[in-house]
């Protein structure tokens, strides 16, 4: 089964912070699956804490490591479904629905995906 990931995921692996830094390295040799939306969000972050160049490079370091996903319709209606039901980021719902829609175990350590509905395919990196 393909792995995916979310914002939580790879800002931790930037982090280094373990264990789930090295399940996302492990997950990075096999080019698991991302949403464009939670790549937006992983830029955003960095560049708020380490500038616009270092963010520039993260990303295109990403790039070549992912399988990026750009929402279809049909992704963004699930993903809006997905918020409607249940008290989650919007952008957490692009990583859940980009996981359903790919067949994929999200991995994440973000309470509110892990706390959601226990039929999501997902992957607690934080133990």
């Amino acid at each position: 089964m393909t792995d995916c990931l979310d914002s939580w995921a790879v800002l931790r692996w930037l982090e280094g912070e373990e264990p789930a830094a090295s399940r996302v390295e492990a997950a990075l040799s096999a080019r698991p699956v991302m949403s464009w939306i939670n790549l937006g969000e992983v830029s955003y972050i960095v560049e708020r804490k380490a500038g616009q160049t270092q963010a520039h490079l993260v990303i295109r370091d990403l790039r070549r490591r992912l399988i990026l996903d750009l929402p279809t319709e049909a992704r963004v209606l699930e993903a809006a479904a997905i918020k409607a039901r249940y008290p989650i980021a919007y952008a957490d719902a692009f990583a859940v629905a980009t996981a359903i829609g790919r067949d994929a175990v999200l991995l994440t350590g973000d309470p509110e995906i892990l706390d959601g509905d226990p039929a999501w395919p997902t992957a607690d990196l934080r133990s």
